[in-house]
């Protein structure tokens, strides 16, 4: 018996280049937010009193399952039934993530800042995402879904470690 033939890179993966960018700035993320986390649960950092807003904690409940999850599912076999379900959950999280931002409004005196952009960016590129895998159209699903993962999580994501912020707080102190 002969060994399987190796497979050929599909057509709908992302380049090496692509992945690498993925595998750094969410495994970045992934890291900062385990670390800020950790440092929280142990009690080492200080108290963060946005945390204890209802919006801020679905907000972190939604985002943080997802960054692993985005990761993974990005990363690996594309098209079947673990892909299909690991996809709704991963756009429920999303969708919950970006409402959630919605009502978080402590650091601007309670209006909406400039972050709120992503709000909708992500609601539509999930939209724009779901469509065209529905409609067959696989290369601009995989577009749309990379896009949504840098753009609408870890570049959100990453400014969620700026000062005064409650990652922030329980990362670095």
């Amino acid at each position: 018996m002969s060994a399987p033939a190796p497979t050929a890179a599909r057509p709908t993966d992302v380049s090496p280049a692509l992945r690498g960018v993925m595998v750094a700035s969410g495994g970045a993320l992934g890291l900062l937010s385990i670390l800020a986390l950790v440092r929280a649960a142990t009690g080492i950092a200080p108290t963060a009193p946005a945390a204890h807003d209802v919006a801020v904690a679905v907000h972190l409940m939604s985002v943080l399952p997802a960054i692993p999850l985005g990761l993974y599912i990005l990363l690996t076999r594309k098209g079947g039934a673990r892909h299909r379900l690991l996809g709704k959950v991963w756009m429920a999280l999303m969708a919950s993530t970006a409402i959630s931002a919605f009502f978080i409004r402590v650091l601007n005196h309670g209006s909406l800042s400039w972050i709120h952009i992503f709000v909708p960016v992500t609601l539509v590129a999930a939209w724009v995402a779901i469509a065209a895998a529905r409609a067959g159209d696989i290369p601009r699903h995989r577009r749309r879904l990379v896009a949504m993962f840098l753009g609408a999580m870890v570049i959100p994501g990453l400014f969620a470690f700026t000062p005064g912020r409650v990652m922030a707080i329980w990362a670095f102190g």
